[in-house]
């Protein structure tokens, strides 16, 4: 009863409605659906089908955030345990390859188009050619626990999760259904600060929720504004999502887990696609802080992690390396 599990998704299991439970009740043919059906489609199945195998008698739940979900609930299993209230959580999101899941971005017009013969060119985060995001698919899952009890059974310890904080920004001044209010993001990461005693100087990168849209230079003038740093004092900042895509529900935890392995690892992986740096994000921060190659070996000790998503929620994660 010591150990639980929050398991999120964006989009959940849009792919098993579209593809068999409507055609066959639309058919009639409902007995075809089998008696699985509803623990495949529920919300919970991930975290519950979890539970089946593991006898995780914690709290078990799922949560949806949109593009915030993965980071969030990591951030929800962190104080579970930090409350008292459970020893050890698995945490993360996940989010199927559909494209009853990606079609309504593309209606959107926020999913590229422009590099269809070059696939490899199209995540362009923070780039002045950047078209929109490449739609991915995939899951986040880690384990967080105490550190008395991760010792005690000599588990392998990446990093430390000090806190942080999620918000909204109540789709006032700017901020929309689909749209982060500048107010909102500037609240949330100063607030992950304040929560975890962290100055803007010790955060030695950022990894962004940067996703290859025009809304790529309003998160980095809100990180500016939130540390209160530009130019060469910026941290260095990287889009994981320029090497992998957005995978919507699971970008979140996907991100934690590289920004930990690279925390634990001393290096920076590259920001693909952006050696044409948007103007305006070049007028904030000098162009060295946005790696276009692996930096190895490079001494990291804090990392902010952060995730917007539409319906203008956010998180940021504050995440130490342990000593």
């Amino acid at each position: 009863f010591n150990t639980g599990a929050i398991i999120g998704s964006g989009i959940g299991a849009i792919d098993v409605y579209g593809e068999r439970i409507i055609p066959l009740t639309n058919n009639k043919n409902i007995k075809k659906l089998r008696s699985t059906i509803v623990e495949i489609c529920m919300f919970s199945g991930g975290s519950a089908f979890l539970s089946n195998i593991l006898a995780l008698g914690n709290q078990l739940t799922s949560n949806s955030s949109a593009c915030n979900t993965g980071a969030e609930a990591i951030l929800m299993a962190y104080e579970r345990i930090k409350y008292g209230k459970a020893t050890r959580m698995i945490a993360g999101s996940s989010d199927a390859y559909s494209v009853w899941s990606w079609s309504p971005f593309d209606a959107l017009h926020v999913t590229t188009r422009k590099y269809n013969n070059e696939p490899n060119k199209g995540s362009r985060p923070m780039s002045k050619t950047a078209s929109g995001f490449v739609p991915s698919a995939g899951a986040g899952i880690i384990i967080l626990e105490e550190f008395e009890s991760a010792i005690k059974r000599n588990a392998p310890i990446y990093a430390e999760i000090k806190g942080g904080y999620i918000n909204s920004g109540g789709q006032r001044n700017g901020g929309s259904m689909t749209a982060p209010s500048k107010e909102g993001v500037i609240n949330c990461i100063r607030s992950a600060l304040h929560e975890t005693n962290t100055k803007p100087n010790e955060i030695d990168f950022i990894s962004g929720h940067l996703s290859s849209t025009m809304a790529d230079t309003l998160e980095i003038e809100n990180w500016s504004k939130a540390l209160d740093l530009s130019g060469n004092k910026f941290p260095i900042i990287n889009s994981t999502k320029s090497l992998i895509g957005h995978s919507l529900g699971a970008a979140g935890s996907i991100e934690c887990i590289a920004a930990i392995l690279q925390l634990h690892h001393q290096f920076i992986h590259p920001s693909v696609n952006c050696e044409d740096i948007h103007p305006a994000i070049e007028k904030i921060v000098n162009k060295n802080c946005i790696p276009q190659h692996t930096i190895q070996n490079i001494p990291l000790n804090c990392v902010a992690k952060a995730s917007f998503g539409f319906g203008d929620v956010n998180t940021c994660l504050i995440i130490k390396k342990l000593h």
